[in-house]
């Protein structure tokens, strides 16, 4: 099957020009003025930016978290990712049994997944204890199963202590594997959290005080020197969400420290802590880390435009408004932390990031696209339109306007936290492997057309 997209502004991370495109048996064939061949379909761009597919490195599909399920599973999640120009996830797997393989939950998530996710997926391994098999086995799925990044908590029940993370370091620089990490104090945190709710304190917003961004500036300098000390090990800091934590990635950049990832999501560049005000609605928008200032928003643009920042991702890990977040009505402690974003992310980031200045639309196709795969050992088979890659495209109009609502979008959850966002610029097609899987916001793809992504090494570990 040949596709030619005529006419339109094709972006790279680098540079944005105007060529067509051609696709042919699932990847990109050529790029150039003038393209032809024979039986090709003609897609006319004109107008319109041709983006590579967007590349999600944080989402939970499917988790079970404690007492609750998110609650879409890798079709319904996938596609909502699909609908919002992202062709690609690598997706957080959730804690197993105690004591567990590494490998069980591998297995596990392949159940889950395989068969129904609409576009391509990989995983990320977890971290749940250390010990000899554990270290081994890191290198093992590394091998086999193409997971070279395995993520630890530094804070909930299944967190590593110090010594094991250094164990977990030493051996991920050892292999060449990365290690994301979720960054809290957890002791500050859970003793922030019984304090507030022997007060009184359980409405939404003492959720963000019981979690101030102080814990998360201290868990990041800690990940950051013990990753240091493990001789430079890969790190990833996922979901930053505050000025104080990007202050310790700035040094240690500034120190020329190797190896180091920084994503933040979209939650925290365009919502505050406002969100929390009312006791009802503010249970929408419990997750962790929570929201936080406007001060904090406006930081991480900055660490965007500057570089520091090197990905935006969604941490999509969403539960019914009406059902599991009703739990925390009374008592934020027992709301399951998390909130959908997979299919908001790429509209909001343009309207937000290129169509208000902020971005340059290359910088979004680095931000969404080039750097999550070269960061997780996807590139240049995704992330880019250049001849050789998948042919993962997204064809963005960016004269239309859009309302975001609940209804206009596809995940299984019965909310959104941009309820009335106006943006500006809108996604009319998305191609993954060259066949479209989204037009007009309407999902025309096929459950389990995606497929399972061995990756290869990050560029972090080089």
């Amino acid at each position: 099957m040949r596709t030619i997209i005529q006419n339109g502004t094709i972006v790279s991370d680098t540079a944005a020009f105007r060529a067509d495109l051609l696709l042919e048996d699932g990847v990109v064939k050529a790029v150039g003025a003038g393209l032809s061949a024979p039986d090709a379909q003609v897609i006319d761009a004109s107008g319109k930016y041709v983006l590579p597919g967007a590349v999600d490195v944080h989402t939970h599909m499917d988790l079970q978290a404690g007492a609750h399920r998110a609650v879409d599973d890798f079709y319904t999640g996938t596609v909502a990712a699909a609908c919002g120009g992202t062709t690609t996830i690598v997706d957080h797997m959730a804690f197993g049994p105690k004591g567990c393989s590494l490998w069980h939950q591998v297995e596990e998530y392949h159940r889950l997944a395989d068969g129904k996710a609409v576009i391509d997926y990989g995983f990320h391994g977890v971290l749940q204890h250390v010990d000899e098999r554990v270290l081994r086995e890191m290198g093992e799925l590394a091998d086999r199963e193409g997971i070279t990044s395995f993520k630890a908590y530094l804070t909930y029940d299944d967190r590593l202590d110090d010594g094991a993370l250094f164990q977990v370091l030493r051996q991920a620089k050892e292999d060449g594997i990365v290690i994301p990490a979720h960054c809290e104090n957890d002791g500050v945190v859970n003793y922030l959290r019984g304090w507030y709710k022997a007060q009184g304190l359980t409405q939404p917003i003492y959720h963000a005080r019981s979690r101030p961004a102080r814990c998360e500036a201290e868990a990041v300098s800690r990940l950051l020197h013990l990753a240091a000390m493990a001789g430079e090990a890969p790190v990833y800091v996922v979901h930053l969400s505050s000025a104080a934590g990007l202050a310790e990635v700035r040094k240690a950049r500034a120190q020329r420290q190797k190896g180091v990832g920084v994503e933040t999501c979209t939650q925290y560049l365009t919502l505050t802590e406002a969100s929390y005000a009312d006791p009802q609605e503010g249970l929408k928008a419990v997750m962790s880390p929570p929201l936080r200032t406007q001060a904090d928003c406006d930081a991480l643009w900055q660490g965007l435009q500057d570089g520091v920042i090197d990905a935006v991702a969604t941490d999509h890990c969403p539960f019914h408004f009406a059902v599991e977040k009703q739990f925390g009505a009374g008592d934020f402690t027992a709301c399951p932390n998390g909130a959908p974003g997979v299919e908001e992310r790429l509209p909001v980031l343009y309207s937000e990031g290129v169509a208000k200045g902020r971005l340059s639309i290359c910088e979004l196709v680095r931000l969404l696209c080039a750097n999550p795969s070269r960061l997780y050992g996807l590139y240049p088979r995704k992330g880019t339109l250049q001849p050789g890659a998948d042919a993962d495209v997204v064809i963005l109009d960016p004269a239309k306007r859009r309302t975001l609502t609940h209804a206009g979008l596809h995940s299984a959850v019965d909310y959104t936290c941009y309820e009335g966002m106006e943006l500006q610029g809108a996604i009319d097609l998305v191609l993954s492997r060259g066949e479209v899987v989204a037009r007009d916001n309407q999902f025309v793809g096929k459950r389990g057309a995606g497929r399972y992504l061995k990756r290869g090494h990050s560029s972090l570990a080089e």
